[in-house]
């Protein structure tokens, strides 16, 4: 069976933006500065398709016996650069291109490293006090137990 015009259309249209965009647009390629420090820069990319067709009979006398088709396809791509991901020195920070508009995720992925490190500290804090809070349970329990040693002794 023949392919159809419209895929030929499409498959050129798919392939040319394909081409166009990867991962490597949206998350660039990471640079290591000299103190350790890995920048990566961050696009927000856009892009739209569209493919169009038409078939319709010829109504003339000539000898082309399968319907006549026209058709296009048209793409576009819209690359907008965000900000900069700075991993390094124990933190992570997206530090936004200026005039960018800055989204609640955008802050919100600002204060993640200081909120785990928050969650980490409450965590060993609360497991330090129980461990304090055990300590002092098992001395209250021996000095009631040496206080019962002494006044049962001093009874005899």
């Amino acid at each position: 069976m023949n392919e159809h015009p419209i895929q030929g259309l499409m498959s050129t249209s798919m392939q040319s933006i394909k081409e166009m965009v990867d991962v490597n647009t949206i998350v660039g390629e990471a640079v290591e500065a000299p103190d350790g420090t890995v920048i990566i820069p961050v696009s927000k990319v856009g892009f739209g398709f569209v493919a169009a067709g038409s078939e319709y009979n010829q109504k003339s006398t000539s000898e082309i016996d399968s319907p006549m088709f026209g058709g296009g396809s048209g793409g576009g791509v819209s690359i907008k650069p965000v900000g900069f991901l700075v991993v390094g020195q124990g933190q992570i920070k997206l530090l936004p291109v200026e005039g960018a508009t800055s989204t609640p995720m955008d802050r919100l992925l600002e204060y993640v490293p200081e909120l785990i490190d928050k969650v980490n500290e409450k965590m060993q804090k609360s497991k330090e006090d129980k461990h304090t809070h055990k300590e002092a349970k098992a001395k209250a329990e021996f000095e009631r137990n040496v206080d019962q040693e002494v006044k049962s002794a001093t009874e005899e």
